[in-house]
């Protein structure tokens, strides 16, 4: 099984939809986490984005990357420039990627064109962890 933990700097959105994404895509073959650099709260936009893709995460809650370093993963996986440059060092982690995405809940506008750029990051990380997954499943083979 491959242990990954996925980290922003709130663990409000982005890394929230990628821990649910990658256990409905990668199944039984991960196991994955969540944490932020500076907890926050989960995003209600987040929660509503995933809704449309029938995962429900309102029951997630955002945690801190210091309750996970000291434990063994495959991947640590930051999500935005500002975790990947303040997430500590991860002494069991076998490796370290980054995959930037924008911060969804910066954006601006009428109810409607926020949901867009929510939707535009979930379906970018959902890409990114579909590639993940094909990959990585390719190596256990």
């Amino acid at each position: 099984m491959t242990t990954v933990l996925f980290v922003c700097t709130h663990n409000a959105s982005r890394s929230q939809m990628a821990e649910a994404l990658l256990r409905q895509i990668g199944g039984d073959s991960f196991e994955v986490y969540s944490a932020g650099t500076e907890p926050g709260e989960l995003h209600p936009l987040a929660v509503a984005v995933m809704a449309e893709e029938g995962i429900d995460i309102s029951r997630q809650r955002a945690k801190s990357v210091d309750g996970f370093v000291r434990q063994g993963f495959d991947y640590v996986i930051t999500l935005c420039d500002e975790a990947n440059e303040t997430c500590p060092f991860f002494p069991n982690a076998a490796s370290r990627l980054h995959w930037s995405f924008p911060d969804p809940s910066v954006a601006e506008g009428e109810h409607e064109e926020r949901l867009a750029v929510f939707r535009l990051v979930r379906d970018g990380i959902r890409a990114r962890i579909e590639q993940f997954v094909s990959v990585n499943s390719r190596r256990g083979q």
